[in-house]
């Protein structure tokens, strides 16, 4: 979950990185403590490689953690941060050269746990843990019956409107339809210079989240049960709307080029009447003071309760030489409420459990994205293909603004199934 690009949470969210450590360096458990694949001397030093979601506040975090976490258990803990934009190719080069960290945060799990390499919950995820992490974030978490995807924040989505242009509109609420909504953009849209009425990100950095919303709020999904689903009827529907919106002009230029960024620097100049967005966002425009913005439910296609796409990321423990102690005692110390809450808060994204809702539930500004975040719907991370689904449709699902939506989903289905 970037906060530039920002994937998850989770989500979320919402949902930018840092540093770039040499991916062959560092000491793992086996390193730290002399194990070997034939030994099982407990180790004393682990290893994390967390991902950047500021540079103000994660690596000062994760130092700060790695000298209580000595004090407290006695183990060693080595930090590594490493940047969003490299940390996919540095964890994926290390894990191929038999040098995996102990503990990795990253956006996705599965084709790990589908290859044994990691750890479940039953083996270093304490019952008190377990319990108090939110149940859709369990259920993402899970693969074949086994919880692995250990979640370290959220974010949730959500409509953000610009109340001025709103009222220059004459537009008296937000939309709560997507019928409600085109006649929104059309207002806004006409309103003198050259204002986009919906700023439309399906650009190669996240399009899966923005169409994530649209189709959750069609009831479309990507998969039902085991079986793809993306060129559903539903999820059809949904992709020819945004082309109709595309193609009335109701958007920015050309949402196939646009990323999430984009489309938050747009809203953020104040060009834009709506967009989707996420409490680091609202962050950022509260710092600016320059949009008067409203944070409102996403509009279901028939008016609807709405539904909220989640991102989350990841703290998974890879199996490594007497390190169950060690890590146990990590997610131990991490989900203790002024840890994890205290992460979350500085970070601004939201809690991934049942006690850090109750923490957060006062900050009015957060109730939107709270109110619904135990539903949140995510996509599909806990099968392994995912991976490969994801980059088809950030590099294709834009094309279908020029093209055929039902063509796109007919070939992002045909990607879907052959990856299994």
């Amino acid at each position: 979950m970037r906060t530039t690009r920002k994937s998850a949470l989770i989500a979320g969210a919402a949902f930018a990185v840092l540093f770039a450590g040499a991916c062959g360096g560092g000491s793992g458990a086996g390193d730290a403590s002399g194990d070997s694949a034939s030994g099982g001397e407990e180790a004393k030093t682990i290893k994390l490689v967390a991902a950047e979601y500021s540079k103000d506040n994660t690596k000062a975090f994760w130092d700060a953690f790695a000298k209580t976490y000595k004090d407290k258990t006695g183990y060693t803990l080595e930090v590594q941060v490493v940047s969003w934009d490299t940390i996919d190719q540095q964890s994926s080069t290390m894990i191929q050269n038999n040098q995996a960290p102990d503990i990795l945060n990253l956006n996705a799990y599965a084709s790990y746990a589908k290859d044994g390499l990691l750890h479940d919950s039953d083996a270093v995820l304490p019952d008190n843990v377990k319990s108090d992490i939110l149940e859709t974030f369990v259920k993402y978490g899970t693969y074949q019956d086994k919880f692995y995807g250990f979640p370290d924040l959220s974010s949730a989505r959500a409509l953000f409107y610009n109340a001025d242009l709103f009222k220059q509109a004459g537009i008296a609420a937000p939309p709560k339809t997507w019928a409600e909504l085109e006649d929104s953009a059309k207002k806004v849209a006409a309103l003198p210079g050259g204002n986009a009425g919906y700023a439309l990100p399906l650009g190669p950095e996240e399009s899966q989240g923005e169409f994530s919303m649209w189709l959750f709020n069609n009831g479309g999904a990507w998969k039902d049960g085991d079986s793809w689903v993306i060129n559903s009827a539903k999820n059809v529907e949904t992709l020819t709307f945004l082309k109709k919106l595309t193609d009335a002009k109701l958007t920015q230029n050309n949402p196939a080029r646009t990323n999430r960024a984009d489309a938050f620097d747009l809203f953020k100049s104040g060009k834009a009447g709506m967009v989707v967005g996420f409490s680091p966002l609202a962050g950022d425009l509260d710092k600016d003071k320059k949009v008067n913005y409203v944070v409102a439910p996403f509009p279901s296609n028939d008016g609807s309760e709405s539904k909220t796409f989640g991102v989350t990321d990841y703290l998974m423990a890879f199996k490594k030489p007497g390190n169950e102690k060690a890590v146990k005692a990590f997610y131990e110390l991490y989900y203790q409420p002024d840890q994890i809450n205290t992460f979350i808060e500085k970070e601004g994204f939201l809690p991934v459990t049942k006690t850090g809702v109750e923490k957060f539930q006062s900050n009015a500004k957060l109730k939107v994205y709270l109110d619904t975040l135990p539903n949140a719907q995510l996509t599909p991370t806990d099968d392994p293909a995912w991976d490969k689904v994801k980059l088809a449709v950030q590099q294709n699902l834009g094309g279908a603004m020029t093209g055929d939506p039902k063509a796109v989903l007919d070939g992002l289905q045909k990607t879907a199934e052959a990856s299994k």
